[in-house]
């Protein structure tokens, strides 16, 4: 199953499913703090998840 990046991530998502930080790829389920990054690439749209503002920092991505 892929989850919609602009949808609420609730409790109606498992573990099992729900996107994973790219950071520390913890499962983000019901995080009222997830970001999403969204661009195109190629002719394709692609997304990074964060947890939070402190996984989507330049300092945590960039190691």
């Amino acid at each position: 199953m892929t989850v919609d990046p602009t949808s609420s991530l609730g409790a109606d998502v498992c573990e099992e499913d729900a996107p994973q930080c790219d950071t520390c790829s913890e499962p983000i389920v019901n995080k009222p703090t997830h970001r999403v990054i969204t661009w195109i690439e190629d002719n394709t749209t692609k997304t990074s998840h964060f947890c939070d503002d402190v996984c989507l920092s330049p300092e945590a991505t960039s190691e």
